[in-house]
């Protein structure tokens, strides 16, 4: 269930990205300064960094994070055995 709200969310965010409706104008103005499209943005910016540390915290493979520790922990102990070939 909670892989279908994250693919849902990923769609709706991706359709919304195209913003076709704020192209013509730059009224109304947000806040007094900010152009209604860039204000989208912000917004919509804001969503996608919402969504992605969710797709990290509930969707990220655990199978590869062990197989990173796999990796870094055979690295470490190859490179902490002696060498044979000690020269004086």
């Amino acid at each position: 269930m909670k892989q279908l709200l994250l693919i849902a969310a990923v769609l709706i965010l991706y359709l919304l990205h195209q913003d076709f409706w704020f192209w013509r104008t730059a009224n109304p103005i947000a806040f007094g300064f900010l152009p209604i499209g860039l204000f989208y943005h912000v917004c919509y910016t804001l969503a996608i960094s919402v969504l992605m540390w969710a797709l990290v915290k509930f969707a990220w493979p655990a199978k590869l994070e062990q197989q990173a520790e796999q990796s870094t922990a055979e690295s470490s102990v190859s490179n902490h055995t002696p060498s044979s070939g000690v020269t004086k």
